[in-house]
């Protein structure tokens, strides 16, 4: 672990001494074989992906899972942001195979399942053709607590719900992070020189959008929360929440066109201050921010009707809606 109040000089230190027993670790795990590393652009699976290409050099193949539910123009943004850093990055087209296996599924942990499982045919897929035997990982320790104490049902966290990766997938699972949590995760990407966009980026659910979508999730109601996400980091940056973004709920609200009743989507805004994820409160977002966000989100996507702001805390909710 990373401590946290020992002083600034000594904090330093233990990030990168922690940095050097990870390279260490997956050099002696990966041995001379080949990994692959599962890149989102997040915090988490950037750091994972920069100790293992220090580790391992050109014997690391980083892919990004283009699954359809991302945020705006996520794809080409993480290739540019890790080229610049002289690592390649191959984009993997699969959003027919995501979308497929979330059709007509409505339970959330059915949708969560049918993700997992995608997710993980995909990349033994990639696996099979680069003939790696190691996945790169980014699963924190905040994923494994909610996992285990059943919060939640993690898509990175294999063992801890009984499934065996290398008999199911073909791969056996490397997580260099697994121990931390997310503010120990930015200290780490600082210290190995990460731009400020991915350190400082708010959290993002390895689903994607499709946590943000309740009922079935189609390309055309990822592409409304996607749009409503984009006002939401927009407007409430300024802020710094730990964590904001868009819901679309399932059901439709009245709304008026032209002195008519017309029936729209339902979009909810969530913000949330938190030092680790698992807690965390609603972010006092002044009146006029909320008001903009509301008036962008409405005008921006005409499908919308209705705009609301959620109030609670974790616990008794999660942060994020799925």
């Amino acid at each position: 672990m990373i401590p946290g109040n020992q002083g600034e000089r000594r904090e330093e230190v233990s990030v990168r001494e922690f940095i050097g027993d990870k390279i260490a670790d997956i050099k002696r795990t990966v041995g001379g074989e080949a990994a692959i590393s599962a890149l989102s652009g997040g915090v988490d699976s950037s750091v994972c992906t920069v100790l293992a290409h220090r580790a391992i050099g050109g014997r690391l193949k980083v892919l990004f899972i283009d699954d359809g539910l991302m945020r705006e123009g996520e794809p080409q943004q993480v290739q540019e942001t890790f080229g610049q850093l002289g690592i390649t990055v191959d984009i993997v087209e699969a959003q027919t195979e995501f979308f497929g296996a979330l059709a007509g599924k409505l339970d959330p942990e059915e949708k969560r399942k049918a993700f997992r499982q995608t997710f993980y045919s995909v990349f033994g897929r990639e696996v099979l053709k680069s003939k790696a035997r190691f996945l790169i990982q980014g699963t924190i320790a905040a994923d494994i607590i909610e996992t285990k104490g059943g919060v939640k049902t993690q898509h990175n966290i294999l063992e801890q719900i009984g499934i065996d990766p290398e008999k199911g997938f073909g791969f056996k699972v490397v997580e260099p992070i697994k121990e931390l949590f997310k503010p120990g995760v930015r200290k780490v990407a600082k210290e190995l020189g990460l731009p400020e966009s991915i350190y400082r980026r708010m959290p993002f659910p390895g689903p994607g959008l499709m946590a943000r979508v309740l009922g079935e999730v189609t390309p055309e109601r990822v592409a409304i929360a996607r749009k409503a996400t984009v006002v939401v980091e927009q407007e409430i940056r300024k802020l710094e929440p730990f964590q904001a973004f868009a819901v679309l709920l399932n059901d439709m609200g009245t709304g008026i066109e032209e002195g008519r009743r017309k029936f729209g989507h339902v979009i909810i805004i969530r913000s949330v201050e938190s030092r680790d994820a698992m807690k965390a409160r609603p972010t006092p977002v002044p009146w006029d921010v909320l008001m903009k966000m509301s008036r962008r989100i409405v005008k921006e996507i005409p499908s919308v009707t209705r705009v609301a702001y959620e109030i609670t805390p974790k616990p008794p909710a999660t942060i994020e809606y799925i």
